[in-house]
């Protein structure tokens, strides 16, 4: 993994050192940052495959930080919380993070969601023996190019939106509950994983809908789950 480089960022220069030291004896390079602004600065410097980012932190805090680094970048984020409330977690999702540990965090935990983001993110479109190019009624996604279109117009997703995306375009028509959701795209067992998959699919929603509240695409089917509609 040495040609992958994680950007760790927090306010506290111990836990920086404690996970670089974590990373590097994973094989991956390590970029440091103290905040938000810093972070962003070290984005525009270097080519990063995936961020470790703590949520409190002075002049930018790490909500703020994703909300920005969402507006141009779909790189994987990992937020890190001292809190353990749904709501912040569920927070750090609506705003584009891809996953979440909550401190004091176990090595082994980080390291694991680290290399399961690093694992989706450089493999994605790259499926063997299969149509590259999926249409569902307008809606577009080219596997290769790792891209979604609505009518022709791109769609910015996160990883985790595309990976959601895929699976259902690539089952037009059939119902996947939300256990089954997580446990596709997250490669875990899908406990508690309710909020998690509602706050990604209302995003998608906002993003590939005309109108998110009546979609047209993602369809709910109460009790049950989401299809992709053909």
């Amino acid at each position: 993994m040495s040609d992958y480089n994680v950007l760790v960022v927090d306010d506290e220069e111990e836990i920086r050192d404690a996970i670089e030291i974590y990373l590097k004896n994973e094989g991956l390079n390590v970029i440091k940052a103290k905040d938000g602004l810093e972070a962003i600065e070290r984005l525009h410097e270097h080519q990063v495959h995936l961020i470790v980012l703590d949520m409190m932190m002075p002049r930018l805090d790490g909500i703020v930080t994703t909300f920005k680094i969402r507006e141009e970048q779909n790189i994987p984020i990992i937020i890190l919380s001292a809190k353990s409330e749904d709501t912040d977690k569920v927070l750090g999702l609506q705003v584009g993070a891809d996953d979440y540990v909550t401190k004091p965090f176990n090595p082994l935990e980080l390291i694991a969601r680290v290399k399961s983001q690093l694992r989706r993110y450089v493999a994605l479109g790259t499926y063997e023996g299969v149509e590259k190019l999926i249409d569902v009624n307008g809606l577009t996604l080219d596997q290769s190019a790792k891209e979604v279109k609505v009518h022709g117009e791109p769609v910015k997703l996160t990883p985790i939106e595309y990976k959601i995306v895929e699976l259902l375009m690539k089952n037009a028509g059939r119902v996947f509950s939300i256990d089954e959701i997580y446990e596709r795209v997250w490669k875990e067992p899908g406990y508690n994983a309710e909020n998690t998959v509602a706050v990604h699919i209302r995003k998608i929603r906002e993003k590939i809908e005309i109108d998110p509240k009546n979609p047209r695409y993602l369809k709910v089917v109460w009790g049950i789950g989401y299809k992709m509609e053909r």
